[in-house]
């Protein structure tokens, strides 16, 4: 046995006792006549006293994160530690082992406040991740995952889990596709999501599904993306409507939250914004309800405007209540934002209204009597506001509005503190034009859309809405879901208006399709996203932070050094040639 206790657990309760302790030394003090060890492991820090001269040699030769055995007494400190947990105590040390020596020069520091690139951090995650922080994270993680089994299974659903080897499949990125070594030329896809699967269950007659679920997307990062893979809680029920997964998330996810933060926490029933609202208000699908700005429609207050970028335009603004309290300085950077490439505007118009009530500043000449009176009476543009006005094509002046409300939101310090806000987006569009001005499905291609067959055969398909709907927390979409398609006529439909043929169906969703023909029960579910749940608690401002071994920014795996080239015989194995250009 290597340890009696861990380095965390000692108190005053356990002087006089003779421990063992292993774990990595975090940190070395040599006093002259004394040596003190900083001994680390996975539940805390003990401090170790090396008076004996033997041993005392001994540990000279140690260096920072080796891994050692020590046999020692508790006693009281004489100088304690009120920033540590076992700050009370320390062992005198009678035995020391070298058990895993450390080089000399370690890559970079582990626990400090210094910066590190991250790319070389990636490279030796094995001791990123002895980093208190983001052990503790990956610990999180784990309680987190067991905690929603519980709660899943408290509430009668079973745990199933499906293929990771399966067919491709349109869920809005490029597969990961796997050649097939017994079927030449053909290919598996790793599941983007296990769509197809939990509602062949559905169809299999099981009531509640679940599961941790791997998902593959070949798709770029971002920081709250891991590229490559993520993990989601995936669930599905029978005979449910919209509203039985949004009570399900509702129990659990205020549950999860709860048990592992102390901010506050929002309840159920979640605020519900229909989708046309949110792009209205926030100017994004994901809007962070932390903050109080909201996006208005001034395109009719300034149809006969002077003011020629105004004009023909559909026209956004936002008021910021005390916003005229900012110098010039903030109006220009703010500007300057909202030109550069991650905005895409041509510039960020505004002005300010004064203590008086007059409008000075920016493009305040361009705006009448009459204006300003609506502006101030319809608007809530009060005293000491200022006022951020967006002029652009429609969808773009939108996505623009949204943008500078959230820049205004973290550069004005706004967002409200310690809290998760969550609300349901609802009635996503079913389908959008594609950038080839096709119909194309807007969010999931098996969803149901409201109004059934009689609105698919009717109705402009761009008017169409379907019962789908994301979960939003913060500002993150943290679950997508919808009701699904369950009968098959629809479901020829739905995908003949995105230009698939009926055979198209039959032979990419032939499981689905011929399954659909015998008794399917209406069904529905949603899939919560674990990684950005973990970040979200954890208050990681990134998502790697949360993964164990996490890819790059270019979807590399410094570490394992993935992905790699391959062998001639290993590509012959599964029947492919490569046709890449050499480069020098």
């Amino acid at each position: 046995m290597y340890r009696t206790k861990n380095c965390g657990e000692l108190k005053l309760k356990n002087v006089n006792e003779v421990v063992e302790l292993a774990g990595w030394i975090q940190k070395i003090r040599d006093l002259g006549g004394m040596i003190f060890i900083d001994l680390r492991d996975e539940c805390g820090i003990t401090q170790i006293v090396v008076n004996e001269e033997t041993l005392q040699n001994q540990a000279k030769e140690m260096k920072v994160e080796s891994c050692i055995h020590v046999k020692g007494t508790v006693v009281e400190r004489t100088n304690k530690n009120a920033n540590l947990p076992t700050g009370e105590v320390e062992v005198i040390a009678q035995e020391l082992q070298l058990l895993g020596k450390c080089k000399n020069i370690l890559p970079f520091e582990i626990n400090t406040d210094q910066e590190v690139r991250e790319d070389l951090r990636l490279e030796y995650r094995f001791l990123d991740l002895r980093n208190t922080q983001l052990h503790n994270n990956i610990l999180l993680r784990s309680e987190i995952l067991k905690t929603l089994r519980d709660k899943m299974h408290e509430l009668d659903f079973t745990e199933i889990q499906t293929p990771i080897l399966a067919n491709s499949s349109p869920e809005g990125a490029r597969d990961y596709l796997v050649p097939s070594r017994l079927n030449p030329g053909e290919f598996y896809a790793l599941p983007q999501a296990p769509q197809q699967f939990k509602q062949l269950l559905m169809v299999s007659g099981f009531n509640k599904y679940y599961q941790i679920a791997p998902c593959f997307r070949d798709e770029d990062p971002r920081a709250d993306r891991a590229p490559g893979e993520f993990y989601q809680l995936d669930f599905e029920m029978s005979f449910a409507t919209q509203e039985d997964v949004f009570q399900v998330m509702e129990d659990v996810i205020p549950y999860t939250f709860e048990k592992y933060t102390n901010w506050k926490v929002d309840k159920g029933p979640f605020v519900r914004i229909p989708y046309k609202e949110a792009m209205e208000m926030y100017g994004i699908d994901k809007p962070d309800l932390r903050n109080p700005l909201i996006i208005q429609d001034g395109t009719n207050l300034f149809k006969d405007t002077e003011f020629q970028a105004f004009r023909g335009k559909t026209v956004k603004f936002i008021v910021v209540p005390e916003g005229a309290k900012q110098g010039r300085k903030f109006f220009d950077k703010m500007e300057e934002f909202a030109k550069t490439e991650e905005v895409g505007a041509k510039g960020l118009a505004w002005t300010k209204v004064e203590e008086t009530g007059e409008l000075a500043g920016g493009i305040a000449k361009f705006i009448t009597e009459e204006m300003k009176q609506a502006l101030q009476t319809q608007y809530h543009a009060e005293k000491n506001a200022s006022i951020f006005f967006v002029a652009d094509e429609f969808e773009k002046a939108q996505k623009i509005a949204g943008l500078i409300r959230i820049e205004l939101g973290k550069r004005l310090d706004l967002l409200e503190k310690n809290v998760y806000k969550f609300c349901f987006i609802v009635d996503f569009p079913m389908y959008e034009l594609s950038d080839e001005g096709t119909i194309d499905f807007s969010h999931n291609p098996f969803s149901m859309p409201q109004g059934g067959l009689e609105a698919l055969k009717n109705k402009n398909p761009l008017e169409i809405l379907a019962y789908q709907y994301d979960l939003v927390c913060n500002g993150y979409e943290m679950a997508s879901g919808a009701v699904r398609n369950h009968d098959p006529e629809i479901m020829v439909k739905a995908f003949e208006i995105a230009g698939y043929t009926e055979q198209d169906v039959k032979e990419r969703f032939g499981a689905l399709y011929n399954a659909f023909q015998y008794g399917t029960p209406p069904h529905a579910g949603a899939a919560p996203g674990i990684d950005r749940m973990v970040m979200l608690i954890a208050d990681a401002q990134n998502i790697r932070e949360v993964i164990a071994f996490p890819k790059n920014k270019k979807a590399r795996d410094l570490l394992m050094r993935a992905p790699s080239i391959v062998t001639p015989e290993q590509l012959k194995d599964v029947h492919i040639q490569l046709d890449i250009k050499q480069t020098k």
